[in-house]
């Protein structure tokens, strides 16, 4: 028997401008993204991956925004939730920074609360938190 996949192992957020990116996240979340070397030869790919993305000893899905040419950025498909510790700070620190908030955090009962946002690219994010 063939071991189960994990439901999701890393993700990739694309983006245009990689400077605005960065501080984009790097504001909304207070975290310090980390230069990722290219994994292909591809010219012009560039790579920040989020804290601890490669420490497989924590919790948590890791990934990295990601700036290639014949990928853009842009809303709709799949959203990817980041855990805060409320996400109204966060959805405010998004608006802040060059982002919008789509929805208000809301209550989505006894799983906490959810906030959804576009960043500074136009990728639509969630932010969840308990509190």
């Amino acid at each position: 028997m063939n071991t189960p996949c994990k439901p999701v192992g890393w993700f990739e957020i694309y983006v245009a401008d990689m400077p605005r990116a960065r501080a984009f996240y790097e504001a909304t979340l207070n975290i310090k993204l980390e230069p990722l070397p290219s994994p292909s030869e591809e010219e012009g790919m560039e790579m920040w991956m989020f804290p601890d993305a490669m420490d497989q000893t924590k919790p948590g899905c890791s990934g990295a925004l990601c700036k290639m040419k014949d990928y853009q950025p842009g809303g709709g498909g799949t959203l990817l939730y980041f855990i805060c510790e409320d996400c109204a700070v966060e959805s405010g620190r998004a608006a802040a920074h060059g982002g919008k908030i789509y929805k208000e955090k809301m209550s989505i009962g006894q799983y906490g609360f959810i906030a959804i946002v576009a960043d500074s690219e136009g990728n639509t994010i969630g932010l969840h938190s308990m509190k």
